[in-house]
């Protein structure tokens, strides 16, 4: 019972896994979930259905997570990232231009970890985990908005 369910906390933490990626897993999963995002684009409902559920799994899992790697925030844990980047392109026109400009924005944006998400960062379990890629989503989210709304 044990092994699955761990199993099952180390598939949705690791994003299906995606977070066991050699190289920059958390680079490597937002860039993997675009592909979701662009299936996703004209399906707003079920859009907005994944970003919750990939979020609320996030702060379900990713602290317990933690637990099994025995590291705080391991880098195998992407499904903050998976989060941040299904937010960054909530209620955004999505079009080429917009998710790739999104995808380097998140990128910067979750790398500099800009206040509030410096603090959020450091919060222990699932919080620490989750918040700062959130806010980074948040951050993008915005600047899209911006640009693809009102600017263009």
């Amino acid at each position: 019972m044990k092994k699955a369910r761990d199993f099952i906390i180390k598939l949705a933490s690791t994003f299906f896994f995606l977070g066991f990626f050699p190289y920059i897993p958390g680079t490597f999963a937002s860039f993997v979930c675009l592909f979701f995002v662009w299936f996703l684009k004209d399906l707003f409902f079920i859009y907005f259905l994944a970003t919750l559920l990939i979020i609320v799994l996030g702060f379900l899992l990713s602290g317990k997570a933690e637990l099994i790697f025995n590291r705080k925030d391991a880098p195998c844990i992407v499904i903050d990232e998976a989060g941040g980047i299904f937010l960054s392109f909530l209620f955004v026109p999505l079009n080429f231009k917009s998710i790739l400009l999104g995808f380097f924005l998140f990128r910067v944006l979750d790398t500099l970890k800009i206040f509030p998400a410096s603090r959020l960062e450091k919060l222990r379990g699932a919080g620490g985990i989750m918040l700062d890629d959130l806010v980074a989503g948040i951050y993008t989210n915005i600047i899209l908005q911006f640009v693809f709304r009102l600017w263009l």
